[in-house]
């Protein structure tokens, strides 16, 4: 039974590094982006919802963009708090915001998609850049790197969305740690040709592709994912390009609470449902291979069976895992958390275990 259990190790290493030699590689070892100004019109679309706070603070920072045509376009969706008020303020101004109230709608209450459907339909630029309410750009040059990976055929621009940093928080490297892995991931496939997914946070596209697709119609019944799973509808191979340089970033206020955090993830995660199939496929074999890697190496190691063969495998998987895993860091300026690798694996495999099962007997909570 153990030397089983061996051969099956062993073909689940060899699956560990397929993966991280051969598709995330793609992204880590790939050459750094040059920024190529383009001067093509943008809106940079922004929807909130009872974020009073966040605007406040973070849109002066749009408006502060250095960028030579471009408007803003500020999505109310319905909020209780002044977020509307504050929005209005703005649209007096900044002579280049545009703002869009969305009322309360029987049929599509509550719904994000709706409401980015509004303000994508208002905006009157050809270009669309999106990012999330609770967001700020890492530069005034935000919108031209962005922009820059725009061409005739790229139409579809992934970009990265960041978490600040908490000091002396494990669950913020923990965040950080698994925003990483999922950039890693998604820019990997995109290189590959394979483009699955993308951040709301941190995303553009051309008008017309929205409109290819009928919008979020095909999944406007799923709460999230206008931006993965537009993504995942709209992306191809010949239309999606990334953008993974510093001035490109955005940055997110992370959840402070691993409850906080847990209740984001289960929304993620049950998005990730409505993907296409090679897709879920792919995510599928990548994650159960981690979990079968760390529980095989445990047994076998346990009983001492062959010890310096599976600790020899378990070795390398990890240095080639950590070197590739720490090139990606090095370009999404995220290295400080690469150091907590081998344990915050642990904690983000067993953390998904939990959230596939709790989200199998429940559905999570999805926009405000």
């Amino acid at each position: 039974m153990l030397i089983i259990i061996l051969y099956f190790f062993i073909f689940i290493v060899a699956v560990q590094i397929l993966f991280y030699l051969g598709f995330f590689g793609k992204f880590a070892f790939a050459k750094a982006q040059k920024i190529t100004p383009k001067k093509i019109p943008i809106s940079v679309i922004v929807c909130a919802k009872n974020e009073e706070e966040n605007v406040t603070n973070f849109i002066p920072l749009l408006a502060e963009q250095n960028y030579p045509d471009f408007e803003i376009v500020l999505i109310d969706d319905a909020s209780s708090d002044h977020t509307l008020a504050i929005f209005e303020g703005f649209e007096k101004q900044y002579p280049n915001v545009r703002l869009v109230k969305v009322q309360n709608n029987e049929a599509f209450w509550g719904n994000k998609k709706y409401a980015l459907t509004l303000g994508i339909k208002a905006a009157k630029k050809e270009y669309l850049l999106f990012t999330d309410a609770d967001c700020y750009p890492t530069s005034k040059e935000w919108i031209t790197a962005m922009s820059s990976q725009f061409t005739m055929q790229k139409t579809i621009v992934l970009g990265y969305g960041k978490y600040e940093k908490v000091a002396n928080s494990f669950l913020n490297k923990i965040i950080r740690f698994e925003t990483l892995l999922t950039a890693m991931q998604y820019f990997s496939w995109a290189k590959m040709g394979h483009p699955y997914m993308g951040v709301g946070r941190n995303l553009a596209y051309k008008k017309e592709e929205f409109f290819n697709v009928n919008g979020f119609i095909e999944h406007m019944k799923v709460r999230s994912g206008d931006d993965d799973l537009f993504v995942n509808q709209a992306a191809t191979a010949r239309n999606t390009t990334t953008a993974f340089m510093p001035e490109s970033f955005t940055y997110s206020k992370p959840k402070t609470t691993y409850k906080d955090w847990i209740i984001q993830k289960r929304r993620h995660i049950a998005t990730a449902n409505y993907y296409k199939k090679f897709d879920k496929f792919q995510l599928g074999v990548f994650y159960c291979s981690q979990l079968l890697f760390i529980l095989l190496a445990i047994v076998l190691l346990a009983f001492q069976f062959q010890w310096m063969i599976v600790l020899g495998l378990f070795c390398v998987r990890y240095i080639i895992a950590w070197i590739v895993i720490g090139f990606s860091a090095g370009k999404l300026k995220e290295k400080d958390v690469i150091y907590w690798y081998p344990a915050i694996e642990l904690v983000l495999i067993f953390t998904q275990i939990n959230i596939f099962i709790t989200n199998t007997f429940s559905k999570p909570v999805h926009w405000k």
